[in-house]
């Protein structure tokens, strides 16, 4: 029999506050719950760029298609040795690197009219980091951009580009070329020229210096590189592979559609912008202009040397380094009531041709 002892009331008089009281000491004992608040959605990249190229670019391309249209468009109606002289100083005034760079930027922004192709790049760098890799691919690699979705359409409208002016330039040096027979009638053209020496020095300088752009010229690229007024070209898609201007083209054109051509990136993309045979095959024809001037006296010899080889050599080079056929050479001139013109560029293309293979193996 258990004593119900004053100590063992105390014990149960407790244990039955503490039953009574669980329910509400519990509610009170338990920790609060912290309200579970989301962390935000982290902000979306940054887009990219506007499309478009550096503003040193658009101007070598302004001074490449001044060039070609102003050069292209030389009347071979010369009345003077006035007139003779200052076409052919104005068809001498380009250097071969910067004609390359200028050829290849102006290639660029005719691709970037194709929607499809700045599209499918700009969808593909939807971050920086994708970005950077893309331009690092496209610089290390003219293969890369062929993947990206209307590439062909692109290199299509850069070679119909490079293609129509190095057509134009070779049909007005076949007129200049024949304008060398057809303007012996004129008791002018056969008086030997002023000062020989002075005027190879004078073309000469003009072949040292860059081309000039066209004020009004640099506007119009503007616009046209980023997409505001495309260049009034048309092309069929192009399958690769690409000749070598084309795939340049191509790749500086990838890189603007990236928004990623930006004036802090035109050295390096101007450093791309070149191509060896194009230049060697450029500066040949001037070596090949300069031995022309040299042993030419009468003016139209002159005309002759300006023809062939201030005109015709350089679209020749144009149209090889776009993978252009140009159309073939017409039937020579009579030549029963002209003065024979001796055409001096095989011996002029032995020796560059000897310079050149020197030149190449010692590289």
């Amino acid at each position: 029999m258990r004593l119900f002892t004053p100590a063992r009331a105390l014990v149960l008089i407790a244990a039955t506050s503490l039953a009574a009281g669980a329910p509400a000491l519990s509610a009170y004992a338990r920790p609060k719950r912290e309200p579970v608040v989301e962390a935000p959605p982290p902000p979306p990249p940054p887009p990219a760029g506007p499309v478009g190229l550096p503003d040193r670019l658009i101007a070598d391309a302004a001074g490449y298609e001044g060039y070609m249209s102003r050069v292209g468009a030389t009347s071979p109606g010369f009345t003077s040795a006035e007139t003779v002289s200052a076409a052919l100083k104005n068809g001498a005034a380009y250097e071969p690197k910067a004609f390359i760079r200028g050829a290849i930027a102006y290639g660029a922004i005719a691709a970037l009219k194709d929607p499809n192709f700045v599209a499918s790049l700009r969808n593909a760098g939807n971050t920086p980091d994708h970005r950077r890799q893309m331009v690092a691919d496209i610089l290390s690699n003219p293969i890369y951009v062929v993947q990206f979705k209307g590439s062909d359409a692109a290199a299509g409208l850069a070679r119909e580009a490079l293609g129509a002016a190095a057509l134009q330039l070779t049909q007005t040096g076949r007129l200049i070329r024949q304008a060398a027979y057809d303007v012996q009638h004129q008791s002018w053209s056969k008086v030997q020229v002023v000062d020989l020496p002075g005027r190879l020095h004078e073309v000469e300088a003009e072949s040292a210096e860059g081309i000039a752009p066209a004020a009004d010229e640099v506007p119009v690229l503007q616009k046209a590189a980023t997409g505001a007024t495309p260049l009034p070209i048309t092309a069929q898609p192009l399958a690769p592979p690409y000749a070598p201007l084309v795939a340049r083209a191509l790749q500086v054109a990838a890189v603007a559609a990236l928004g990623e051509a930006t004036d802090g990136a035109y050295e390096q993309l101007a450093s791309m912008s070149n191509d060896l045979e194009t230049e060697l095959c450029l500066e040949r024809a001037k070596r090949d202009l300069y031995q022309c001037l040299a042993v030419s006296k009468p003016n139209y010899e002159d005309i002759f040397c300006m023809g062939r080889h201030e005109m015709l050599q350089p679209a020749e080079c144009v149209a090889s380094g776009a993978g252009v056929d140009l159309p073939p050479e017409p039937a020579p001139p009579p030549a029963a009531t002209q003065t024979r013109i001796a055409d001096r560029s095989t011996t002029h293309h032995r020796s560059s041709a000897h310079h050149t293979t020197h030149h190449g193996s010692a590289t």
